[in-house]
């Protein structure tokens, strides 16, 4: 009995010699005498070895769980507590996409369902998001928190959000077929409009006078005036299958739409008129459209893997299609488009779950930013080209900061390998890259958009000159006869 209260109750064993000894919570069965005696003295048989660790072993679920049970042991009286490490390791918000990249990025998770639309504001401050969870939300750039949710919520999915030049109002198009608009610094809601047809695309016109819609059933365009909400222009039949997306220039005057009849077609809002039709754009459903800031090119995106930049200015595209098409960035279907404010860089977003940057002037691909978990919906670039926003099936946002990109080795590589040099276009200062070849003699000093437009200008000068001189072999022509 005494020997029994000694040991506090503790399980015991029983050596050889008949004895017990404490085993801290495990039993250790005693090996057979004949194993003992067969063995060399002081040494103890593979077998008996093998029984023991067999007993102490235990699975790695079981041990974290006792390491954690340990730790919330409420009688615990220890002050410091051995460091067992994290079982699950922390997410850092900031980190390198890549190790040879080197590309900050930052996490935004706030939406709990499919992020379908971002958008800088507020002089790149601010971010504007729209969500299947029926919401938008307006995001502090710096911090990455939300600000401001929109009230009253949309009653459905939000497949859209835009935002005017000045960053005072917003809207949203929701699948309750409605369209709905706040002021962004209250947060009030100025007006709705519930359309008959489900709108898969809604834009602000930058100076904030007009909103254009797309929609589905009438595979036509709506543009209502954003002061008193009156149809300025309703026109159906206007694609011959659904509209995917719709745009403004930047002098709100002309309005792209792009649909899965893969045709484009250009809006002239003041004379309410069909500019131009491009048939056959690409091989499968054209997904969106952005025009540059001069209006000179749109830029589009498609399922067939593709972008392409077109010259709605001159009309190029008659004769000579698209003047620019980038391939070999994405390996799926490509969701969303957008250019830099000085257009020297291109951005696109893909089911692939990339986001791949492209060089403009060279018309190749420059590289790509991965970490999403799922399809990146749509994409935004700061005015100050510092930053790359995506939206993500994933629910998430990632803020990419893209201001040291000529810096990172795989970007200087991949120059080295294509004899590529940046220089600066002596006519509009936009930054573009060069190809240095050996049988090439022709030095560039304007980049691609500017000796277009300087090659459509010869062509209009040269034109009337042809006419003249024709004009003129037949006048002597007809004095000779």
């Amino acid at each position: 009995m005494a020997q029994q209260s000694a040991s506090s109750g503790a399980p015991k064993a029983s050596d050889g010699a008949g004895k017990t000894r404490p085993l801290g919570g495990w039993l250790l069965p005693s090996p057979p005498r004949s194993s003992i005696i067969g063995s060399r003295p002081g040494r103890l048989s593979w077998a008996t070895v093998a029984r023991a660790y067999g007993c102490f072993k235990l699975p790695v679920s079981e041990g974290r769980q006792m390491r954690l049970l340990d730790r919330m042991d409420p009688l615990a009286i220890a002050d410091e507590l051995p460091h067992t490490g994290h079982l699950l390791p922390e997410r850092p918000s900031w980190g390198d996409q890549e190790p040879l990249s080197k590309i900050p990025f930052k996490i935004l998770r706030d939406h709990e369902q499919l992020v379908s639309s971002c958008h800088f504001c507020v002089d790149d401050t601010k971010i504007l998001s729209g969500s299947y969870d029926c919401t938008v939300k307006l995001w502090d750039a710096v911090d990455g928190v939300v600000i401001r949710n929109f009230e009253p919520v949309p009653r459905a999915p939000v497949l859209e959000c835009s935002i005017t030049a000045d960053s005072k109002r917003i809207i949203a198009a929701s699948f309750d077929k409605t369209i709905r608009a706040w002021d962004l610094e209250t947060g009030k809601l100025l007006w709705n409009v519930k359309h008959d047809n489900f709108i898969f695309s809604c834009k602000f016109s930058p100076d904030g006078k007009y909103v254009v819609s797309a929609l589905d059933v009438d595979c036509g365009i709506c543009v209502m005036d954003a002061a008193n909400i009156s149809t300025v222009s309703l026109i159906k039949d206007h694609h011959k299958r659904m509209i995917t997306a719709c745009c403004f220039d930047h002098d709100s005057q002309k309005i792209a739409s792009v649909s899965s009849d893969r045709t484009i077609k250009i809006w002239d809002v003041i004379s309410q008129a069909t500019l131009l039709t491009i048939t056959k754009a690409h091989s499968n459903v054209i997904s969106n459209c952005c025009f540059t800031f001069s209006g000179h090119f749109l830029c589009t995106s498609s399922w067939d893997k593709t972008l392409k930049i077109w010259n709605v200015h001159t009309g190029e595209f008659r004769s000579h299609g698209a003047c620019v098409s980038l391939m070999q960035g994405h390996q799926g279907s490509v969701s969303s488009c957008q250019f830099a404010r000085d257009a020297s860089f291109l951005v696109s977003g893909g089911f692939d779950k990339s986001v791949v940057i492209w060089d403009v002037g060279e018309g190749c691909w420059k590289f790509s930013l991965k970490g999403h978990n799922d399809w990146v919906m749509d994409v935004a670039v700061s005015n100050n080209k510092k930053w790359i926003l995506s939206a993500s099936k994933d629910k998430t946002m990632r803020l990419w900061n893209i201001e040291k990109v000529d810096q990172i080795p795989l970007v200087i590589e991949y120059r080295k390998a294509r004899g590529l040099t940046v220089s600066k276009c002596e006519e509009c200062d936009r930054p573009f890259c060069i190809y240095e070849s050996e049988t090439s003699t022709e030095v560039f000093t304007k980049c691609v958009f500017c000796r277009l437009d300087a090659r459509h200008s010869s062509e209009e000068i040269m034109s009337p000159l042809s006419e003249e001189n024709l004009e003129a072999n037949e006048g002597s022509a007809i004095e000779d006869n």
